[in-house]
């Protein structure tokens, strides 16, 4: 199975400028700090606007993203205000939760391109009285939202396109009641981890609980569950996971809590690519001893393509060895793109499998993958499941963006094997990474080995 996408078009009159990707010509010495996980800010934002009192975000992410997620807890209702903290990349957050009390209106949510707005959000507004308009960027209406609204109607909540007619996805009403019963509630999570997540999230706060069960084809991204699960019980939510595809949350209250964000360590993989990309070293410090971020997994990964990765007194360090081996790789999730990115540059085959989900992401990441791989040389093509990526020599070009930040990131790491590529559109990545240029170039500015280079005189070696 085969796919390639066509960037996608913009008005004429709007101009996107190309960024060079810098490419690496000694290997890569550098210690990255990286922002605050957007799954656990925006996780945590929604527990505390329902909370039984005042939280506190310490170290929360700073991006698109989370200041989408921030606005449309407000138009609901909630209090966020900035306050001085010690995090390197912005304020703490103080948060007052929801009123019950507070009178109907209609408000506008904003949900961007944010999977996490769009599908936590609606839930939430149903426990408020009045309707609430979500619509979003474009690319959003392309999205999967099917499930998160028939869950809302069987929930009893009145849910519609704005014309009064059914809708599939973005733009949609939701009127809410200030109140939903819960119960057992059965559905079909396939597509996202996020329609099981967003339930599971405001379930305490129904007044029956939720007994939430998925039928059909696996869920994916069973990690990000996982992260839900953990996430309410740290603030005192009864959630019994016990048995496969169920999730019970038994009613009560959500505990105020004051806790400080983890680091993105999905966001410090195209940092750690670099390492291999220029086989160099890269250190990540404050790498968590035990996490549920999915981004953990980059080190079985990178050890599995070659690098040398160890966990010491916090810090993990990526060493790239002589070249990047190619391999199998299950359930990439969302370090998919950074994952393919390396497979192009590998000196063997790889196949990423478990990761149709992706097609619904902000684009059609496993088309988008194989059109930009291709486009600089490179030999990928779509599976059902998946990509298969063979080597091949690689040269430059434009990666487009398809207002994705990761494929955005995963042309970055091309770039640093590969001279002359150019990445359209880098702004996306602010969705969930403020300022990434800055911080690629810093990475690139800090102290460089003096490894022997690759053949032809770049670290890249015959990827050039």
């Amino acid at each position: 199975m085969t796919g390639s996408i066509a960037a996608p078009a913009r008005d004429s009159s709007e101009t996107v400028p190309h960024w060079p990707a810098p490419f690496a010509a000694r290997p890569v010495n550098a210690t990255v700090t990286v922002p605050g996980s957007k799954s656990l800010t925006n996780r945590f934002l929604v527990l505390a606007a329902l909370a039984d009192g005042p939280s506190r975000l310490r170290a929360p992410l700073h991006s698109r993203d989370s200041a989408l997620m921030i606005e449309a807890l407000r138009q609901l209702g909630a209090g966020i205000t900035e306050v001085p903290g010690d995090g390197a990349f912005g304020p703490d957050l103080e948060v007052i939760p929801l009123s019950q009390d507070a009178p109907p209106a209609r408000t506008q949510i904003d949900c961007g391109l944010a999977g996490t707005v769009m599908r936590f959000v609606p839930p939430l507004a149903a426990l408020r009285n009045g309707e609430s308009v979500f619509d979003g960027d474009p690319h959003a209406r392309n999205r999967p939202m099917g499930t998160i609204i028939e869950a809302l109607k069987a929930l009893g909540v009145a849910v519609a396109a704005e014309d009064g007619g059914t809708p599939a996805s973005l733009p949609f009403v939701v009127e809410g009641t200030g109140e939903v019963r819960g119960g057992h509630l059965v559905i079909d999570a396939s597509a996202s981890s996020q329609f099981v997540s967003a339930l599971l999230l405001v379930g305490a706060r129904f007044a029956e609980g939720l007994h939430l069960e998925h039928v059909g084809k696996p869920v994916p991204s069973l990690d990000h569950i996982n992260m839900t699960v953990a996430v309410l019980r740290s603030v005192g939510v009864s959630v019994d996971d016990s048995v496969p595809n169920h999730w019970v949350v038994a009613p009560g209250h959500i505990r105020a809590f004051d806790q400080r964000i983890e680091q993105d360590l999905s966001n410090a993989g195209p940092f750690l690519a670099a390492a291999l990309a220029s086989r160099g070293t890269v250190r990540i410090p404050n790498w968590p001893a035990g996490t549920t971020q999915v981004g953990d997994k980059w080190r079985s990964i990178l050890s599995a393509m070659g690098a040398e990765v160890s966990l010491a007194d916090g810090v993990l360090t990526v060493t790239g060895g002589a070249g990047i081996q190619g391999g199998d790789f299950d359930e990439t999730s969302e370090l998919a793109p950074t994952v393919a990115a390396l497979c192009a540059l590998a000196s063997g085959p790889s196949r990423l499998t478990g990761i149709a989900h992706l097609r619904g992401h902000e684009t059609d990441r496993l088309a988008g993958l194989v059109t930009e791989i291709n486009r600089l040389g490179g030999n990928a093509e779509e599976t059902s499941d998946g990509l298969v990526i063979r080597p091949a020599k690689l040269h430059g070009g434009v990666v487009h963006s398809y207002a994705d930040h990761r494929m955005a990131t995963a042309g970055a790491i091309l770039g640093l094997a590969v001279e002359g590529v150019e990445v359209e559109d880098i702004a996306t990545t602010a969705k969930t990474m403020p300022d990434f240029p800055a911080l690629w170039a810093d990475m690139l500015a800090q102290g460089q080995s003096t490894e022997p280079q690759g053949p032809e005189g770049s670290v890249g070696g015959t990827q050039h």
